[in-house]
């Protein structure tokens, strides 16, 4: 099937000064302009439900709250701790080269003491961080519910931590290859390294509460691994309940649809409690993993428990035993992993449970500052296209939510994390929103250096810029999670492990040809095992069955892909090429309509993405594309907002006219284009006249019937840096600029003048800058200029 006219998008690869740092050049600010940080989140521009669809109303924080402003924030002197009181109280201070970490953690554990007791969502305690550079070596432990981490800003001026892990933080048990952490190696007592997946980071948004059962280990653990035996009350389901059948339905305790679970008739009731946290959890079982196209000799079956979800408890049945949750259940629960009729797994059999969250942190938000992990000896600029790991030991996170709700990060700016920026394991009711994250010193064997939702549900990620990173990836059952309006250079990773009712919508995805697993210095290979794959990552990364066995299966029902700019660069140097590009097309993976259904080609499901990204899988094959909708968005009521220099207008993303086509080819047709070829001026080639050191160009990002959006790239040709631009340009009549973002616009008739803003005034020698725009209107720019 055909495609959309061609588009080039760039993505930059160099290397910018920042500060004192060396970063990638998106570091700086969302240079490309596309994420849409200006877009109205509230309850009250929520679409209702789509008939047919999943719910995503309540997606984020508190269900679709507001993120908190002022007023939410606690009067108690006491428990706002401002810059002063950090440097008097717990000598935290910025700049002097002293190791803060200590005050720090400090600073958090008596907010956790003597306010977060009596503190709310609408009585927040806040830390005030002071503007300037914090030295961090451990990682930190955020366990204090309601609180606000707030620093000065995210750029120059702003507050900026870096982590330069100590020997007690670096994992000291490597995989016997020396390519990654050793979960399995690193042991201590009855204790494992897995029991801190996914790993340390520089925050850690976790319980630190230790199981009486392991406070003997705890006490004898050295330094270097008493964390293990943190939350562990969580991990091993201490206070976790079997289940029993339910009434009719032998060996299933609930269905998809059901609220009420029936629990087993032993096991304390104590810990589930109304308005509390719960994790539903279905046992693994041959006959699930066969619905996969997953056999015994695919691989190393996992007797653990791939479809789960966090709900809250809207009542308990002391007498009956039984529990009501606050949703319908999105999968069968068998009672076991044999009570389907499957033979044991390996010869064990594991139950499925009604899990408490015993002691959630809650309420937890941090905000505008910097971070970044530097790594003696390493340069980011090696690290750019690089799917390996630089340094395993160094695999430290950003910041990492694990067993937390109802929690969020807003301009955060993240440069050359260990691993992942931001990742969740077991987390609920998120909004990660506004945030710019750039490079990771490790992405590869292991799976690291991704922008990770595992275990996520019902959260919100919005307006965020990705560079450098390996994925942007939903796994281990993530659901109901919405991303709107985000820009990536990576793909969209569906991982493994049932995924399912997730919605994409609206997010600009460019992923060059470089972004690929063969493109690796050191410790390569997969995650799980096997050799770098040798296809170039497409927009979207769906988990096939046998592939993904050694994440615990394939990717579940439903994820929806809606009007998403997706292009990708088939060939190095080569343009690139839209991918489901009907913006009013509904794409619905691992569906055909009315079930669940396994990716196939010809009626075979496929055993691997890699090299079958281009397959068209409508028509019965896996992915139903039979419904459109004519709306912006199937999140919100409505999508513009902002202006000015804050973000593009959404209708870029989502009323663009449809393609012909309902899926991706490899060679898009031109006779099939709904819009015209790109002028000259359009072209990924085209520059004007220089003035002095700066050339100029264009790409369009998109077209649609009422005008099309533009990128501009701005270059300096010089050896010595410049400081400031200024592009001019004109439009014919009957064309307009109707928003444009990073940078400052005037206008006089149809003559168009741009200048940089703070951020992306400076260009390196040999670097370009960027900024875009909106046009209502055919018309392209002519007569331009750049001084």
């Amino acid at each position: 099937m055909a495609l959309a006219s061609t588009t080039a998008v760039l993505v930059t690869s160099g290397v910018i000064a920042v500060g004192a740092h060396s970063a990638t050049p998106a570091a700086a600010a969302a240079q490309t302009g596309a994420a849409l940080t200006a877009l109205d989140l509230s309850t009250a521009n929520r679409r209702a439900p789509v008939t047919g669809l999943y719910d995503w109303s309540k997606a984020g924080y508190r269900g679709g709250a507001d993120l908190p402003g002022a007023s939410r924030t606690t009067p108690d002197s006491a428990c706002r701790l401002t810059p002063a009181v950090l440097a008097s109280q717990y000598a935290v201070r910025p700049d002097d080269g002293v190791d803060d970490s200590a005050g720090l953690q400090s600073a958090i554990d008596r907010v956790r003491t003597a306010c977060s007791p009596t503190a709310g969502y609408d009585r927040l305690s806040l830390i005030t961080l002071p503007a300037g550079t914090l030295n961090i070596s451990r990682q930190i432990g955020v366990d204090a519910d309601y609180l606000i981490l707030r620093g000065a800003g995210s750029g120059a001026g702003g507050t900026r931590f870096v982590f330069r892990p100590d020997a007690n933080t670096r994992y000291d048990a490597l995989t016997p290859d020396g390519s990654d952490w050793d979960e399995d190696g690193m042991t201590s007592g009855a204790g494992k390294g897995g029991w801190i997946w996914p790993g340390r980071g520089l925050f850690r948004v976790q319980s630190r509460g230790v199981d009486p059962s392991y406070a003997a280990d705890y006490a004898a653990a050295p330094a270097n691994r008493k964390d293990l035996f943190e939350g562990t009350v969580n991990v091993h389901w201490k206070a976790g309940v079997k289940l029993r059948e339910k009434t009719g339905d032998t060996g299933f305790a609930a269905r998809t649809g059901d609220t009420v679970v029936p629990l087993a008739s032993s096991g304390a009731l104590t810990n589930l409690k109304v308005g509390g946290l719960v994790n539903i959890r279905a046992a693994n079982s041959l006959k699930f993993y066969a619905q996969q196209d997953i056999q015994p000799a695919d691989g190393t079956l996992q007797n653990i428990h791939m479809r789960q979800q966090i709900f809250t408890v809207t009542a308990v049945d002391t007498a009956n035993r039984t529990l009501t949750l606050d949703k319908p259940l999105e999968y069968d629960v068998p009672v076991t992993s044999v009570s389907d009729g499957s033979a044991p797994i390996d010869g064990a059999v594991y139950d499925s449970k009604a899990a408490p969250i015993v002691d959630p942190v809650v309420g937890v938000g941090f905000e505008d500052f910097a971070l970044t992990q530097e790594i003696p000896g390493l340069n980011a600029a090696d690290a750019v296209h690089n799917y390996g790991n630089m340094s395993p030991a160094d695999e430290m996170h950003g910041i990492v939510f694990k067993w937390a709700a109802d929690s969020w990060v807003r301009g955060i700016r993240t440069e050359m994390t260990g691993s992942h920026p931001i990742v969740t394991e077991e987390a609920y009711h998120l909004q990660i929103v506004n945030n710019q994250l750039d490079g990771a010193w490790n992405k590869g064997k292991g799976g690291n250096g991704y922008f990770r939702g595992s275990r996520v549900w019902d959260s919100l990620y919005a307006g965020n810029t990705s560079r450098n990173l390996r994925h942007f990836t939903f796994q281990w059952s993530a659901s109901g999670n919405v991303v709107i309006g985000n820009d990536f250079d990576s793909d969209i990773n569906l991982h493994g492990g049932w995924e399912r009712n997730n919605l994409i919508e609206l997010n600009t995805v460019a992923v060059p040809y470089e972004h690929r697993s063969a493109n690796c210095r050191s410790n390569c290979g997969e995650e799980g095992g096997g050799a770098p794959d040798a296809s170039t990552w497409f927009p979207i990364w769906w988990a096939a069955g046998k592939k993904a066995v050694k994440w615990s299966g394939s990717s579940g029902p439903r994820n929806v892909f809606f009007g998403n700019s997706m292009t990708k660069q088939l060939n190095a140097g080569g343009s690139y090429t839209p991918y489901y590009a009907d913006h009013q097309r509904i794409y619905q993976f691992g569906w055909t309509g009315t079930a669940w259904h396994h990716l196939d080609a010809a009626g075979t499901p496929i055993s691997d993405w890699a090299g079958r990204e281009q397959l068209d899988y409508t028509g019965g094959h896996g992915v139903d594309a039979t419904r459109t909708d004519s709306a912006a968005s199937l999140f919100l009521r409505s999508v513009t907002g902002g202006g000015g220099t804050a973000s593009p207008s959404p209708s870029n993303s989502a009323t663009a006219s449809p393609s012909p086509s309902s899926s991706p080819s490899a060679s898009p047709s031109p006779s099939a284009s709904p819009s015209p070829s790109p002028s000259p001026s359009s072209s990924p080639s085209a520059t004007a006249s220089p003035t002095a050191c700066l050339t100029v160009r264009t790409v369009q990002s998109s077209v649609w019937s009422s005008g099309y959006g533009m990128n501009v790239f701005v270059k300096n040709n010089c050896a010595a840096p410049s400081t400031a631009w200024n592009v001019q340009f004109d439009l014919p009549a009957g064309t307009a600029v109707s928003s444009s973002w990073s940078s400052s616009r005037t206008q006089s008739g149809q003559h168009f003048t741009f200048t940089n803003v703070s951020y992306n005034g400076a260009i390196a020698s040999g670097q370009e800058q960027s900024f875009g725009f909106n046009a209502s209107g055919p018309g392209l720019p002519a007569d331009l200029t750049v001084r």
